[in-house]
């Protein structure tokens, strides 16, 4: 190894230090406590919103362009992928009228998940290194996967909620939602009103969770194997002997970022799935 190798390695962050620094986020003030509703994530909301902007406006662009003739292949591709979501919301939600929302709410989902996945696929280094050098500090933090933050996931699946009790109140008014709550599973019996009143909580909340900690997992776990890819390289680049790592870094990265298409697209589907039967189940009496 040379002076300026030993020199490098000697001022290159561990593994864990650059682990550390890519999972922190930009953020309004520093964190106090794992609770702390006065932080904001400020790198999350601004992808998110670039993010949906981005979705609204080739989607606005398919519409605006879409000819009765033979379609283009991107408007093609935009109206499969509204019938796909269309024929899913009717197979689900069987009120016509409420279909007429929730079914491009559904849309909306599927895209915006999508797209807010796909920027795991960009290099890790890329974005922070941008960032560090707008700043002019390599202390700043940025994270650029909006669904890697459990902030985010969880506003998803809370606004998913917020939904389904608004159309729990529509369709069956709350007299019948009150009784529905106070009556089921175990029957309309008065000693079993806080049983069942337990048991409905409890299951509101379970599927709030698990909605949003779900996306959450799946999205933390590959932002986490996509570092630890990096770091070969970054081992690569600071040992004379590690032309192993290199070729193992190139197919590594190569093969996961092929196989994490798979996944966001399929975690963008479960969420809208999710959320349309969490709309369908609304619509239901128990």
């Amino acid at each position: 190894m040379t002076a300026v190798e030993g020199q490098a390695a000697e001022h290159a962050p561990t593994a864990g230090e650059y682990i550390v620094h890519h999972l922190h986020h930009l953020q309004n003030k520093p964190q106090h406590g794992v609770v702390d509703f006065s932080v904001f994530n400020l790198d999350s909301i601004f992808w998110a919103i670039l993010v949906g902007v981005v979705g609204c406006f080739f989607l606005w662009r398919a519409a605006s362009k879409a000819t009765s003739g033979a379609p283009g292949r991107f408007q093609a591709a935009v109206e499969v992928l509204v019938e796909m979501v269309d024929s899913q919301a009717k197979g689900i939600v069987h009120n016509a009228k409420s279909r007429k929302l929730v079914a491009p709410l559904a849309l909306t989902v599927f895209v915006w998940i999508f797209l807010l996945n796909a920027m795991d696929l960009l290099p890790v280094d890329l974005l922070p290194w941008l960032w560090q050098k707008a700043t002019g500090s390599h202390e700043s933090y940025l994270r650029v996967v909006p669904t890697a933050d459990l902030s985010v996931t969880m506003g998803l699946s809370v606004s998913v909620l917020l939904v389904c009790l608004v159309y729990n109140v529509k369709i069956k008014g709350i007299g019948g939602w009150v009784h529905e709550l106070l009556s089921a599973p175990f029957g309309a019996k008065w000693y079993l009103a806080p049983v069942n009143l337990a048991m409905q909580l409890i299951e509101f909340i379970a599927k709030t969770v698990s909605h949003g900690m779900r996306l959450f997992g799946n999205m933390y776990a590959g932002e986490l194997i996509f570092m630890l890819i990096a770091l070969m390289g970054g081992a690569w680049s600071l040992s004379a002997t590690g032309i192993g790592l290199a070729i193992g870094h190139v197919i590594a990265g190569s093969v996961w970022a092929i196989f994490h298409i798979l996944i966001i697209t399929l975690q963008a589907f479960v969420f809208m799935m999710l959320t349309l039967v969490y709309v369908g189940q609304a619509h239901d009496s128990h």
